[in-house]
């Protein structure tokens, strides 16, 4: 069909081309449309992924969470566990560590013998002497500071050169050189020079200066050299005077003490009561017992009988301990004491009083360097509390005498203490824990009681008779008198054909009591052993209970062996003049030539 002409076919193609157009526009809009669905489509499945993932991420991060707590839980579990089962074993432990420490002390407890078996107990005098190290004198050298030199002031700089100021000195022009116009140069090289001239002094003034001030610095500092070397040299003499101060104390100190070391030596070996006393303390004092001990004692030294008779604080029972262990219960975090039986408790509470006493008695024996202990006597004690009265008392538990000829035959590594007491005759109290006490073989207070306080040997030596001055039967007498103001029925026999007994006395108490036969001698020497023999026959001829032998001097070694488990007493000067003084009759006892 052939295309149309005209004006129809111009709307026809117009309405063809309209319609197109309406259509591709539809096509558009509907790619549009579509386009934004699927972009709505996108964004809603991106805004899904998005949702989807930020729920995982939560779910993660909850999960991731939940592990971590869980984690942390456990974690806290596990370290709780091992906080308590740490606390456990250290629990157990401190309680090992208090019973290892209990053990340690019974085992000091008892080896305070078996411990001064391997000490050597005898003190070297030259021990004793001043050992402390001289002063020394330390002077430092005097060393004067280098000089540095003056960094405060600095050399100016010099000035600049006639070269460098002439050529700043405009040259002469063409027409100058050839018209002979030089007037204008030639002034003003002349003013340079001036210049130049000003700038030099200047700068020498300048560089005066500075060196007058380095002067100056240099005499201020040798000026502080000369000071610290003069203060310096007074410090020297200073040090020097207190040197030679110190110097001349340590040689007064050392020259007393090596007198006075010197002085012991020479009166320990002559005999010198004061001596002997003296040494015998520093060896106890020196003795180191376990915690616990109180360490007081005293003692005495009788020179005619070469007697020591030390007394002696010991501990109460309370320095056993009553725990035996120690024991962490687990089920119940405590920890239990297991307590010591008090049979035990006792077991070595007397075992360590029977070891003190040997103890002592070794350190004594052992340390006597020249031969002046015979025989000691060792009484010891214990201060307490009398729970009925509540009055201090010091009741004694244990009390022997012994010789150095018997006690150094003994093999005291090997022996059982008690039994060794035993057999050495001691008194040993039968409940040592119950401070059950016991009779001392010599009373401490009984010993040498000629002298008195100081302040009252004065007063009252004009008013007491001398015992040495009265005659043998005068002094039989007055032994007589004394028993009967003692509470004994006593009678004295006569001079003559008295078959060695010199009273006799009765004891008028019911199964305690009983005869009592009496000697008194007069002596200003050793009683030896022969007399107390003497005594011993003559109390079996009479049937006696007891024999008293009193003195006005001492008895030697022997005598005191010899009266061992035997029933007699032996009463020396001292212990004579105490029971004098104890019925309200003091007396002296004075032998010519002492």
């Amino acid at each position: 069909m052939g295309r149309r002409s005209g004006f129809i076919g111009v709307l026809a193609r117009a309405h063809a081309r309209s319609v197109r157009e309406g259509q591709a526009q539809q096509r558009r809009a509907l790619a549009n449309v579509r386009r934004a669905e699927q972009a709505r489509g996108s964004i809603a499945r991106a805004e899904a992924a998005s949702y989807r993932a930020e729920e995982a991420l939560i779910r993660r991060d909850a999960a991731a969470a939940k592990a971590e707590a869980i984690a942390s839980e456990r974690s806290a579990k596990a370290a709780a566990k091992e906080a308590e089962q740490r606390a456990h074993v250290e629990a157990a432990e401190l309680a090992e560590v208090k019973t290892l420490e209990l053990a340690d002390t019974i085992a000091e407890l008892q080896g305070v013998l078996s411990y001064t078996l391997t000490v050597d107990d005898a003190i070297d005098f030259e021990e004793l002497r001043f050992s402390e190290a001289p002063p020394s004198l330390k002077i430092l050298g005097f060393k004067a500071p280098s000089y540095t030199g003056d960094k405060s002031h600095v050399d100016p700089a010099p000035p600049p050169s006639l070269e460098q100021l002439v050529v700043k000195v405009k040259p002469r022009t063409i027409y100058e050189r050839l018209f002979g116009r030089g007037a204008r140069y030639d002034k003003e090289v002349q003013a340079v020079h001036a210049e130049h001239s000003a700038l030099l002094h200047a700068h020498k003034h300048a560089v005066d200066r500075v060196e007058l001030q380095r002067l100056r610095h240099r005499a201020a500092f040798d000026a502080e050299v000369a000071r610290q070397k003069s203060t310096h040299e007074v410090s020297v003499v200073e040090t020097k005077r207190q040197y030679a101060e110190a110097l001349a104390s340590f040689e007064r100190k050392k020259a007393q003490r090596d007198a006075e070391v010197d002085e012991l030596k020479l009166q320990y070996a002559a005999g010198s009561v004061e001596a002997i006393e003296l040494y015998c303390e520093m060896v106890l004092s020196r003795s180191d017992y376990p915690a616990g001990f109180p360490g007081q004692f005293r003692l005495v030294y009788s020179k005619d009988s070469k007697q020591l008779v030390v007394d002696f604080e010991l501990p109460t029972p309370d320095i056993v301990p009553v725990v035996a262990e120690f024991k962490y219960v687990k089920s119940r975090r405590s920890v239990d004491e297991k307590q010591r039986k008090p049979a035990e408790v006792s077991s070595i509470y007397r075992e360590l009083v029977a070891q003190t006493a040997l103890r002592t008695l070794h350190e004594m024996f052992e340390s006597d360097q020249a031969g002046h202990l015979e025989s000691v006597v060792f009484s010891g004690y214990v201060n307490k509390i009398d729970s009925t009265t509540g009055h201090d008392i010091r009741p004694y538990l244990v009390s022997v005498r012994t010789t150095r000829e018997s006690f150094t035959a003994i093999n005291l590594s090997r022996v059982d203490c008690q039994a060794c007491l035993r057999n050495l005759g001691a008194q040993v109290s039968a409940q040592p824990e119950e401070a059950r006490a016991v009779r001392p073989i010599v009373e401490f207070k009984m010993i040498d009681a000629r002298f008195v306080e100081q302040s009252d040997v004065l007063s009252q030596l004009d008013a007491r008779p001398n015992l040495m001055d009265l005659t043998p039967g005068e002094f039989e007498a007055l032994v007589s008198n004394l028993f009967t103001e003692m509470g004994l029925d006593t009678k004295l026999t006569r001079a003559s054909r008295d078959g060695g007994v010199d009273a006799v006395a009765f004891d008028l108490r019911p199964v305690l009591g009983g005869k009592v036969v009496i000697q008194a001698k007069r002596y200003r020497h050793t009683v030896g052993v022969s007399a107390v023999r003497d005594l011993y026959g003559t109390l079996l001829n009479e049937g006696a209970k007891k024999g008293i032998l009193v003195t006005t001097s001492g008895y030697g070694p022997d005598a005191f062996k010899f009266a061992e488990d035997k029933p007699l007493e032996l009463i020396d000067g001292g212990g004579l003049l105490y029971l004098l003084e104890s019925v309200g009759k003091p007396a002296r006892i004075i032998i010519s030539g002492e």
